[in-house]
């Protein structure tokens, strides 16, 4: 394949989005005056560069794509039949599911049912846990780009990035967050934290932000790998969690920060991160390593890359792996 590969996709997780736009190919996104959801356009937020393409959504039936990639059950139920031609809804597709199984953790079907659809899941956990039907599946876990800051965890307490935590409830941890905020000072950053918290830092400024806070605490029991997380690491700030899905296997305990579903456990620890300064400095710096191996920007792209011409050319069995 000669050309750049062109990528329609709909605009649904920002960041996601940003570091997804960082490989070789082209991404055409749509965009309605309303401004809903999917259909914002490239926003303001987030530093997207040229190969980042808005198209108005009833202009998107008349360009060229190589790919459609689907992002929520929305996009595959209802968008594609009201913004793409026949003939685009003929071309290679691949599902990026974003989140592990909600319904029930292990027996929900995935609404994707398709041997012709790649189906692409964040985190191995997420694979392992939903039913992903005949549909085939594999991972690309996360990459984020390097900060440009450095860690100095000046502010002797933890900081929270959450959006909309007050809202979300029990899913990601709002006991959890209050709870521990009883015994360890904690600050909350994010869309709608409202009393709660400090209100949202906008994700270019947020690496400087919150490098200096002594940790990250990350209160979510049930969520894939968020990308804060990943870039926290990257910055050099020691990560306090929840040992469930996929951030157990990220976090090696006592090493590069610390993992437990007690939550005493992790209260104790934060205390002695609030205490030792150098120890938080140390974990911190072993899991600025882990991430800048696991979290590569270039492997993250690189993998897109290889599956984008895989699915064009036809040749998906060569990267799935069972």
């Amino acid at each position: 394949m000669k050309h750049r590969p062109k990528i329609f996709t709909w605009h649904i997780h920002g960041s996601y989005l940003f570091y997804l736009s960082q490989g070789n190919y082209d991404i055409y996104i749509p965009v309605k005056p309303e401004k809903t959801e999917g259909y914002y356009g490239r926003g303001k937020t987030f530093n997207f560069g040229p190969n980042v393409i808005e198209l108005p959504s009833d202009q998107v039936k008349y360009h060229r794509f190589d790919v459609i990639l689907f992002q929520t059950n929305q996009n595959y139920l209802t968008d594609q039949f009201e913004i793409l031609s026949e003939e685009q809804r003929s071309l290679p597709q691949i599902y990026l599911e974003h989140d592990p199984p909600r319904e029930h953790p292990v027996n929900t079907r995935h609404i994707v049912n398709d041997p012709a659809v790649t189906l692409v899941h964040v985190t191995h956990f997420n694979k392992l846990m939903w039913d992903n039907n005949e549909t085939p599946a594999l991972v690309i876990e996360h990459g984020v780009t390097q900060p440009g800051v450095s860690y100095t965890g000046k502010f002797n307490k933890g900081i929270v990035v959450i959006n909309n935590l007050p809202s979300r409830g029990r899913l990601l941890g709002l006991d959890v967050f209050l709870e521990v905020r009883k015994h360890i000072p904690l600050d909350l950053v994010g869309m709608g934290t409202g009393e709660l918290g400090l209100g949202e830092v906008l994700h270019p400024q947020l690496p400087e932000f919150i490098s200096q806070y002594r940790f990250f605490f990350n209160p979510i029991r049930y969520t894939s790998l968020g990308l804060a997380v990943c870039e926290a690491m990257m910055i050099g700030i020691p990560t306090v969690g929840l040992a469930t899905t996929e951030l157990a296997t990220v976090i090696d305990n006592g090493h590069s920060g610390y993992v437990h579903t007690d939550i005493n456990y992790l209260i104790d620890k934060m205390q002695l991160l609030l205490q030792d300064a150098e120890h938080a400095r140390q974990l911190g710096a072993n899991g600025r390593e882990t991430a800048s191996l696991k979290f590569n920007i270039s492997r993250f792209t690189h993998q897109w890359e290889q599956l984008f011409l895989a699915v064009i050319n036809k040749q998906l069995h060569l990267l799935i792996t069972e």
